[in-house]
């Protein structure tokens, strides 16, 4: 059976994974879902990925790496690091070896972060946003909301967004830390109502990109509380070949 390393996106912790964890293992898998060091300027995406190489069990192999979101900019450095059998795209970001991400992101509609729900805005691209008066998250309530959460009972949807950490822009503004892709095979999962990560780019970058498979699954950009064993499911398909 596999490992997975569960990476969170921006602004979250390993927490968010907590209902997919138990899912893999009830199939058999080993999974860690470790907290990236998102707050620390000088931590960019070559430090997050060592922070999930060392959050693997000792003789770890047969690893999938799962990205989330922000998380996906992780996904092909930690395949430069340990030997990786399958890079998983959740949702996720996907860098440009030799530019930075903001480079990137001026020539791709990658980013859409909107306020179909009548949530406010939130750009990753900009400056990181100042803390919302309750629950000290980084992002206020109706914009996690509308661009993250929309499909989650309210509940659910507060305890992660007060959960929610401040989120240091480095990975955006650093040249990637890897010259080359690795040669490893990849698969795209996207959320057919994605309303933080175009699909349209998604299905392109996934396409033209990476050559790699595209899953789609159906809801919001959090999947892991939306649909947790249906996301397990199916991450355990794409271990299975």
């Amino acid at each position: 059976m596999a490992t997975f390393a569960l990476i969170h996106g921006g602004a979250h912790g390993g927490w968010c994974w907590e209902e997919v964890v138990p899912e893999l293992e009830a199939r058999g898998h080993t999974a860690v879902a470790p907290d990236l060091p998102i707050e620390d300027e000088s931590a960019g995406a070559l430090a997050w990925a060592e922070t999930v190489v060392a959050a693997l069990p000792p003789g770890a192999d047969d690893l999938v790496v799962v990205g989330h979101s922000l998380g996906g900019m992780v996904v092909p450095v930690v395949a430069t690091l340990v030997p990786v059998r399958h890079l998983v795209f959740l949702g996720a970001m996907v860098p440009m070896p030799g530019m930075t991400y903001a480079e990137y992101l001026a020539t791709q509609d990658a980013i859409s972060f909107s306020s179909e729900a009548g949530g406010e805005a939130w750009d990753p691209e900009e400056p990181r946003p100042e803390p919302a008066a309750a629950g000290g998250a980084v992002i206020s309530w109706s914009a996690a909301r509308a661009g993250f959460y929309q499909d989650l009972p309210e509940e659910v949807a507060r305890r992660a967004w007060e959960r929610l950490r401040p989120q240091a822009m480095t990975v955006f503004s650093e040249p990637c830390p890897i010259d080359t892709w690795p040669e490893v095979p990849a698969t795209y999962v996207l959320m057919t109502e994605d309303r933080a990560v175009n699909q349209a780019w998604s299905r392109r970058v996934a396409t033209e990109r990476l050559g790699a498979a595209v899953i789609e699954l159906p809801g919001g950009h959090s999947p892991f509380y939306s649909r947790p064993a249906e996301l397990a499911e199916t991450l355990d398909r794409i271990a299975a070949g």
